[in-house]
């Protein structure tokens, strides 16, 4: 899987960089077509941070969540866990629709 980090009006430390990749790790095992992840920092100095996470899939699917808190970390947190919501809830429709009595 390809993982992509990138910041905007702020430099991302390492230590924000090796958490993010280590929570984004355990996505495929939510959806398996996943084969990209990128995290997006945007913060402005006074203001909140704001986390973008963006997954790609094989066949165009793209999954993004956008979250917003004072905390690097608990954005990172709360967009990969609604992130998951999401790719389990895709993986249930298709799994249901595979699977559904004719």
């Amino acid at each position: 899987m390809l993982f992509k980090i990138s910041g905007k009006h702020v430099d991302i430390p390492v230590a924000v960089k090796s958490y993010a990749k280590e929570k984004t790790s355990k996505l495929p095992k939510f959806y398996n077509l996943i084969n990209q992840v990128e995290v997006k920092i945007d913060g402005k100095e006074g203001s909140d941070i704001a986390v973008e996470v963006i997954a790609r899939g094989e066949h165009k699917k793209v999954f993004v969540v956008k979250e917003r808190t004072g905390d690097v970390y608990a954005s990172i947190d709360m967009a990969v866990h609604r992130l998951e919501q999401q790719l389990r809830k895709i993986k249930k429709k298709e799994r249901d629709r595979k699977h559904s009595a004719r």
